[in-house]
């Protein structure tokens, strides 16, 4: 092995070492740590999360990645090699803009926000959050800084999630889609007595719930093995190498869809994650390339196979033998239609697929408005409300069930909910090759095998890891470059189907 590329190697994997402790501890701030913690543990993030950068922009690795970058034509583009080089050029480049102190600051800033924002949520409370809230605006703000010139502020906290993308892109991605978003909103809305969905509402025994969701996870490809669930309050996947990735869920006993899609969605991210090239570990690239595409892995899992009429002749069955008093009654049909019925909701982990993309929209157009200061944090309930009662014609009754229900901004997350879109969009082009590629899909999905599905994914997509960019890895995919339209598609086909539209 060339001796430089050896050691950048060496490098990295120290950094990626310290990345992944920090994110460890992250996680069992989420699961387990006990509130009196967050202090500490926000002082432990700082330093691990400053370390690792202060290690990750040093004169050496930056004098390698040029030696390696101007000798790059002995590895052909496709080569973990070549690969390595390109990718570890960019996140160079873009970190060693940002000073290590304010990656500290951020750090132990959204350590000790989200314990507010746990706090805040359970008691309903937003002016418990507000001053966090501002805090970690203030250091979003001095991040974005860091990069100037730039075509729009929000641009480089975008660029953290989905590398490459453009706030005028998505601008223009949303506008194209919410007033066709809206419109059938309104048509379903309509015709909202056809479909019921109270067969979901009732007594679902929490550990019999856990018990087949882990069914479901394993039958997908989880490896448990490699793997394991826990609940917190706002489910997430996280990974601390190929071989350690992890999932959470939160229960309702009152309503089985909550545990049992949240479960699929996170199993989506984690075989993602579990199926990256073991050859990419403890380089950088041993991870999604993107948000979006990393997404576009969680939703398809959850909708387009675990919301499908195929998937349910399989597992309905096994799901009545779990809740026979509650399901026993209860027709296929009337489960398929139930799981799918839209209608506008508060909660955005819990939307339906035609109303999802709203909220995110909402929340998109109120983060510009926040970063512009054309948003005030002490307008930023009632603004959001507002959001919710032009696009769903909703009103949240109170705070938790509002500005207060995610997570994303207590950690810093400005800039990623857009992602979330681009994931739904990706879902859709991304399973239509697979559907033209794999014979009998549908039939053996109906059959509970998915072996050819994630075979395919694990082979064009999981595999690659960070190799290529997301523009990169779609094309490859599917010829084509991201599109809106394939997804708007999908949605007026199967919902003018249940729907009679």
């Amino acid at each position: 092995m060339n001796i430089k590329l050896q050691t950048l190697k060496m490098r990295l994997a120290e950094v990626v070492d310290l990345q992944r402790s920090s994110a460890l501890l992250s996680w069992e701030q989420q699961t387990y740590m006990p509130p009196g913690g967050a202090k500490a543990r926000a002082e432990q993030l700082a330093t691990l999360q400053g370390l690792a950068h202060r290690l990750f922009i040093t004169d050496e690795i930056g004098g390698l990645i040029k030696e390696l970058s101007n000798s790059s034509g002995q590895w052909d583009y496709d080569t973990d090699e070549a690969s390595l080089i390109r990718f570890v050029a960019r996140e160079y480049e873009r970190e060693s803009k940002i000073p290590t102190e304010l990656v500290a600051e951020l750090a132990s800033t959204t350590a000790l926000a989200q314990e507010a924002w746990a706090s805040a949520r359970q008691n309903d409370d937003y002016s418990e959050f507000q001053p966090h809230l501002q805090k970690v605006i203030e250091l979003s703000r001095q991040r974005a800084e860091c990069f100037a010139p730039y075509d729009h502020l929000y641009d480089p906290l975008l660029d953290k999630y989905e590398p490459d993308m453009k706030t005028s892109e998505v601008q223009k991605m949303f506008s194209g889609m919410k007033d066709e978003l809206i419109d059938l909103v309104d048509a379903i809305k309509s015709r909202a007595d056809v479909v019921n969905n109270e067969i979901l509402y009732g007594d679902f025994d929490i550990d019999r719930q856990r018990e087949f969701g882990l069914c479901i996870a394993k039958k997908l490809g989880y490896d448990l093995n490699r793997g394991r669930q826990d609940e917190t309050l706002h489910p997430f996947c996280t990974h601390f190498s190929i071989d350690d990735v992890r999932i959470t869920t939160r229960f309702d006993s009152r309503f089985l869809p909550s545990a049992l899609f949240g479960t699929m969605h996170e199993v989506g991210h984690a075989l993602y994650e579990q199926g990256i090239s073991p050859e990419l570990a403890r380089t950088g690239m041993d991870t999604g390339v993107s948000l979006g595409v990393h997404e576009s892995q969680s939703r398809l899992w959850e909708n387009l196979v675990g919301r499908s009429r195929p998937f349910w002749l399989h597992f309905f069955p096994q799901l009545q033998t779990v809740f026979p008093d509650q399901l026993g009654q209860v027709t296929h049909d009337e489960f398929y239609r139930a799981i799918n019925r839209s209608e506008p909701s508060l909660i955005r982990v819990e939307a339906d697929e035609v109303t999802y993309n709203l909220h995110i929209i909402i929340r998109f157009e109120l983060e510009l408005d926040l970063l512009s200061g054309d948003l005030h944090l002490n307008d930023l309930p009632a603004a959001w409300t507002e959001k919710y009662k032009d696009y769903l014609g909703i009103v949240p009754h109170n705070d938790s069930d509002g500005v207060l229900q995610d997570i994303h901004w207590s950690i810093g997350a400005i800039g990623y909910f857009a992602t979330y879109t681009i994931g739904n969009l990706l879902s859709v082009q991304l399973f239509d090759c697979a559907q033209k590629e794999i014979t009998d899909l549908e039939s053996d999905i109906s059959k509970g095998n998915f072996d050819g599905l994630l075979y395919w994914l694990r082979e064009n997509i999981h595999c690659h890891g960070s190799k290529f960019t997301a523009g990169e890895l779609v094309k490859r995919v599917t010829g084509d470059s991201m599109d809106s339209r394939p997804y708007l598609n999908y949605l007026h086909n199967k919902y003018s189907n249940i729907y009679s539209l």
